[in-house]
């Protein structure tokens, strides 16, 4: 029995420290773009590029209205790159919003080492520099999935109108454990993204938007958050939805235009 034990806790050993070293790869699935790609998209938008510290570029895309009534600055999720997310821009585009997207460190054309020290440091950089060519009460910040830890804490360190929320987790920690129950997650991950700790420090309102049928990140996530500061938070329930579908419902676009036309 002592030998099996043993062996049980060098195995865990071995998968802690394979953990640290690989999650990069199991976190991330990025899209890399050429330094010379062209984006074509058939309404107005120009490509942006922010430089948060030296040798790092953070490339972006704004679609841009006329007369704009605000501007979401949306952050995306796990996977791909701003080409392939632009398609969300018509979302809020129709609504006669601005929209801004971002690639992380490592995504599309974007560059730099990624630390989540780092990554949070660059979306308060873009938050910046937005906010010296738009009014802050119209900006409005949007995170899907990975992104809502990203959103959650520039809301709580700035103040947007309002903070949106798409398929979030309570924690990221919560998520990873939830598949590898067996590992110390706590030391393993170096990505923690506290959504839990940032969204009570977020003064603006909140929406949530959740499917109830989301099996990689379940409901509950949301259901705790809100729980956080419940006269602040609304939570919204897509019956039905998915992680990865929830514009394919009709209710999605009518709580995003409700959201937007105040």
């Amino acid at each position: 029995m002592t030998i099996l034990l043993l062996y049980i806790a060098l195995g865990i050993l071995v998968l802690s420290i394979l953990a640290y070293f690989i999650q990069e790869k199991l976190i991330f699935k990025p899209e890399k773009l050429r330094a010379d790609f062209q984006f074509r998209y058939d309404i107005p938008f120009e490509e942006l590029f922010f430089e948060p510290e030296p040798g790092v570029r953070i490339n972006g895309l704004h679609f841009y209205r006329t007369e704009p009534k605000g501007l979401i600055l949306y952050f995306h999720g796990n996977s791909r790159s701003i080409k392939g997310w632009a398609k969300c821009a018509m979302d809020f585009y129709r609504y006669d919003y601005d929209v801004v997207l971002v690639d992380y460190r490592g995504f599309g054309k974007s560059t730099g080492k990624r630390t989540e020290k780092d990554m949070l440091n660059d979306m308060q950089h873009v938050y910046e520099k937005l906010k010296e060519r738009f009014a802050e009460h119209h900006i409005l910040v949007y995170g899907r999935s990975i992104g809502s830890g990203f959103a959650a804490k520039i809301a709580a360190d700035n103040t947007p109108r309002y903070l949106i929320l798409d398929a979030p987790y309570y924690s990221f920690r919560k998520v990873v454990e939830r598949f590898l129950p067996i590992l110390p997650v706590k030391y393993v991950l170096r990505y923690h993204l506290r959504t839990d700790k940032w969204i009570q420090k977020v003064n603006c309102h909140t929406y949530i938007l959740h499917g109830t049928r989301d099996r990689l990140i379940p409901i509950h996530h949301s259901e705790r958050l809100q729980h956080l500061s419940p006269h602040k938070i609304t939570l919204i329930r897509i019956h039905g939805g998915g992680h990865n579908n929830l514009p394919s419902f009709p209710e999605y676009h009518n709580f995003v235009r409700d959201i937007l036309k105040y």
